[in-house]
């Protein structure tokens, strides 16, 4: 069987349904569902903004790609991240909601809200 590592690295576009779908049936085989209501995924991904929160928090002003910071530093912010993605995830599965379209008509919202300057955006998605 791959390890985890081996799988991650293999692995290019991942779908908000597969993380959804993996995400149940880690919890599922390890009885955890009872313990995830929305408030308490709330919660814990509330902590893990925190903690994704406290990596930035007296470095000031960082350069997009990240280009002074250690692959370890680097290696921790893709953690945190994770971590706040998959709750995000879990929470809006656990609501039933489509947290892909939810996240697609924003976008469409946000557009007409604020139209580009000088340019048309598209409100379509395929």
């Amino acid at each position: 069987m791959e390890s985890s590592d081996e799988f991650s690295r293999k692995t290019k576009d991942v779908s908000l349904k597969e993380l959804r779908d993996r995400l149940a049936e880690f919890a599922r085989v390890r009885g955890w569902e009872q313990y995830h209501s929305p408030r308490n995924l709330l919660l814990a991904l509330v902590g893990e903004v925190g903690e994704l929160s406290e990596i930035f928090q007296w470095k000031g002003e960082v350069a997009r790609g990240l280009p002074n910071w250690t692959a370890a530093d680097k290696t921790h912010l893709e953690e945190e991240l994770s971590d706040v993605l998959l709750y995000l995830v879990q929470l809006a599965d656990v609501c039933g909601l489509d947290l892909g379209q939810a996240a697609l008509s924003k976008i469409i919202k946000n557009a007409q809200k604020y139209p580009a300057v000088n340019q048309t955006i598209s409100t379509t998605f395929n």
